[in-house]
């Protein structure tokens, strides 16, 4: 059953469209990778959803409701979160307080907030940090420390935009197991990433956007033996 569709989605800058007729359905508890070059529209589709732009032409429809051109927190309370390629952390507060921002989200209560967050920061490896600025940490912890705070709003569907990039191998594979163990919580997820590798290990279905049009859409293993897909994206060399 589909817990997210987009339907005819159009986000056009000028003359330029950055989506044109985009018509994807996401089923519930599935992972999604997204691929495509840069300035396909897969962060432009991302930020249509998430309401921080206003789709110019179709509608998005999260769980039988049209959430098309409704604000970013309201979008968060329905179930909807979302990280981003440059991490958006409060640097100056520390680990507990960022994820703490997200359960507000949710709960108004600081004594709840704070036992949630204490949870999450368990769930995700980084209790031992809690009390540490963000700022001082590693491009790693910041990250985990964003996708621990998407999980403090207790969403449905979580958006992740490049969550792995920057990360050395080691580190990419430890996200990996993270993003899997979200996946094991019942989240459906949504997935934007550039390594190949990543995207066939946790995706169990692939859509691939080129130019702001979805090209192609399916198991990974059949998506990247598609002539389009390796012309637009994959290039010739790639082996699959």
């Amino acid at each position: 059953m589909a817990i997210l569709e987009a339907k005819d989605v159009s986000m056009y800058f000028g003359e330029l469209a950055a989506l044109d007729g985009i018509h994807l359905s996401v089923e519930e508890g599935e992972i999604l990778g997204l691929i495509g070059p840069n300035g396909a529209g897969k962060t432009t589709f991302f930020n249509c959803i998430s309401g921080f732009l206003n789709a110019s032409r179709g509608d998005i429809i999260f769980k039988g409701q049209n959430i098309t051109g409704m604000a970013p927190h309201r979008v968060c309370h329905l179930g909807i979160c979302r990280t981003f390629q440059i991490v958006q952390s409060f640097s100056e507060m520390t680990v507990l307080e960022n994820v703490m921002m997200g359960a507000f989200c949710r709960h108004a209560n600081p004594k709840k907030t704070m036992d949630l967050a204490q949870e999450i920061l368990e769930f995700t490896g980084l209790e031992e940090k809690r009390d540490q600025k963000v700022g001082s940490l590693t491009l790693a912890d910041q990250k985990r420390i964003e996708l621990s705070r998407t999980i403090a709003t207790e969403p449905k569907v979580v958006l992740l935009d490049e969550v792995m990039a920057g990360l050395n191998p080691t580190e990419t594979e430890e996200a990996i197991a993270l993003v899997q163990r979200v996946h094991e919580k019942g989240i459906t997820i949504i997935v934007v990433e550039h390594v190949m590798e990543v995207i066939m290990k946790i995706s169990k279905r692939i859509a691939v956007f080129d130019s702001g049009e979805l090209i192609v859409q399916g198991p990974p293993e059949e998506v990247v033996l598609d002539e389009r897909v390796i012309k637009a994206y994959l290039g010739e060399e790639y082996d699959a």
